[in-house]
């Protein structure tokens, strides 16, 4: 393991608005100018460098991860030493501003690889719950923070879950929705190594993104998503895929000695169950990895059970889950698998 390098594992930011015009409702908080967005983002330390959207939302891949904006809904995600709990008050003023209030708000991260170089409010689990409790108006008052833990000493899943009556009078009518965020390490060498550019290649981020998408499988995970890729130079890859009203992303960071990739996605527990098999499976098979832990966040149905079933397969060995309930209803399942190679 490398004493230091980049960091891979994400940060993850949920949050929910709500507001009474009608009007704004239909784009909402997808009104912000992009100077705004800059502007929060400045505060995180990242930059835009692709941007696509579509009828429902935006998605802008950054330097470090992703963003997509809803109407009522921002899910921002940023990894290396990001300050990412920075962005929660200017994103609700600027939310305020448009006549939205904050309803609830959902913190999610795994174990850091290199965490001695985080800055603060992420030097720990600890300073990010009173960050988060500080930050947040009072009206989010039924809140939970809790680590998920697992038989692998590096892998745990860091949750801190906060909403208001709103969502707790809503508890019977359960989202429909889910997500699927999957961390992987110690990534096939051989498959890392399609993340690296070529010395002078000619091409920039945009076009060397594409590429690697091809020669990855990556753009055959889910074909009816238009993707936008983005290569790092000399080495990373970040993807957003939108298809309809959902998302997809994807994050390499190829670099042996601390090799990482995460895909998260989401889906309705109406779908055809083997429907997110086979995406699981053909996401996992790109980086082949020795480690993969996976987190499922939703109200109560066992789309859990679809994550082994795509995964074990792959040579991979169950090892631990563990399950906690959170405010609204929401539980989050939290699975690891190693290689059978090991």
């Amino acid at each position: 393991m490398a004493v230091s390098g980049f960091e891979g594992f994400e940060k993850r930011l949920e949050l929910h608005f709500s507001g009474d015009d009608p009007v704004i409702g239909n784009m909402g908080l997808r009104l912000l100018d992009f100077e705004s967005l800059e502007k929060v983002l400045h505060a995180v330390q990242c930059t835009v460098v692709s941007a696509v959207g579509n009828q429902y939302f935006d998605s802008y891949v950054l330097s470090e991860s992703s963003l997509f904006v809803y109407p009522t809904k921002i899910i921002i995600k940023t990894c290396g030493t990001t300050q990412l709990l920075k962005s929660i008050r200017p994103l609700i003023h600027h939310a305020c501003t448009l006549g939205l209030m904050i309803c609830s708000c959902r913190y999610t991260r795994g174990n850091f690889i290199f965490p001695k170089a985080q800055p603060y409010p992420h030097t720990s689990f600890k300073e990010e719950i009173i960050f988060l409790e500080n930050n947040l108006p009072n009206n989010l008052y039924y809140r939970k923070a809790s680590v998920l833990p697992s038989k692998l000493s590096t892998h745990s899943w860091h949750v801190f879950s906060a909403c208001d009556e709103s969502h707790i009078l809503m508890q019977n009518m359960p989202d429909e929705l889910y997500t699927i965020e999957v961390c992987m390490t110690e990534l096939d060498r051989v498959l890392a190594g399609k993340f690296f550019r070529r010395p002078n290649d000619g091409k920039n981020g945009d076009s060397a993104g594409k590429e690697m998408s091809e020669i990855t499988g990556i753009g055959d995970i889910n074909p009816n998503a238009l993707i936008c890729d983005f290569a790092f130079d000399p080495c990373g890859y970040s993807m957003n895929g939108i298809a309809g009203d959902r998302y997809s992303t994807i994050h390499v960071t190829p670099e042996d000695g601390f090799s990482y990739a995460s895909f998260e996605c989401v889906g309705s527990i109406y779908d055809d169950p083997d429907n997110i098999v086979e995406v699981l499976k053909k996401a996992v098979q790109v980086f082949r990895p020795g480690t993969i832990s996976v987190s499922t966040t939703c109200t109560g149905h066992k789309v859990w059970k679809c994550v082994t079933k795509a995964i074990e397969p792959l040579g991979m060995k169950f090892r631990s889950c563990t399950m906690d309930e959170f405010p609204a209803t929401e539980s989050v399942v939290f699975q690891t698998f190693t290689s059978r190679r090991k």
